[in-house]
């Protein structure tokens, strides 16, 4: 396949990126395409949709070698599935499927047309190896059932982010990281309240604790 775009966002590491697309709204993306599809007309039309399918590959596991059974985070990293029955990276092809909010498709010098996103759940510079659009009389299934995502899906932080280091994050990206440290960035398997985690969002590194349902960030530094 070819790698058509990539898509830049505010992490530039793995650790802290929501687990999903949508859990975040307010976190923004934007899709660059190669020289080669750049073309404008390739995207006519797209503006008439909201939310589009992005197709793209999973770049920090590329030489990493599949199994058919994964242990998913949500169930505490002890019990086993097949890989067909989640969202793990570890696949036979490394590729991820996110729906997100199309914000605006604008033209900028140097890039040429892009495409503004949110929700995003990617690591910066992703490959993207396709668009399409959502329809929502075809993709969207309010019955399904979920399996063993169902009894978290609701589960959140609170989060006690002193004024003087959210002060050092940008105003439009305090509501996103807010929103990412709730979803809990750990995976579910660590429960060590003695212990800090970092992690790298929009040039900082963020350290923080949790104790009992609390996130508590101890401190913001540039990186």
């Amino acid at each position: 396949m070819k790698t058509i775009a990539h898509i830049r966002t505010d992490f530039p590491s793995k650790f802290g990126i929501p687990r999903q697309s949508g859990l975040v709204d307010s976190l923004k993306g934007m899709i660059v395409f190669h020289p080669e599809y750049r073309n404008p007309d390739a995207l006519r039309g797209l503006e008439g949709f909201s939310h589009i399918w992005i197709i793209w590959g999973f770049s920090g596991v590329m030489d990493h070698r599949w199994s058919p059974t994964v242990r998913p985070p949500r169930l505490g990293g002890n019990k086993r599935v097949g890989v067909f029955a989640t969202r793990s990276p570890f696949r036979p092809n490394p590729i991820g499927l996110s729906s997100v909010k199309l914000e605006g498709i604008e033209q900028i010098d140097g890039l040429g047309t892009v495409l503004l996103v949110s929700g995003v759940d990617m690591l910066d510079n992703t490959p993207i190896y396709d668009i399409k659009p959502y329809l929502p009389f075809a993709d969207s299934h309010p019955e399904a059932q979920v399996g063993f995502a169902e009894p978290v899906r609701d589960y959140k932080l609170t989060v006690d982010f002193p004024d003087k280091w959210l002060c050092l994050i940008p105003q439009e990206s305090r509501g996103a990281i807010l929103e990412v440290l709730a979803l809990d960035p750990r995976p579910s398997y660590q429960e060590d309240p003695e212990r800090v985690y970092g992690m790298e969002f929009k040039g900082f590194e963020i350290k923080f604790m949790v104790v009992d349902d609390k996130l508590i960030v101890c401190k913001v530094e540039y990186k």
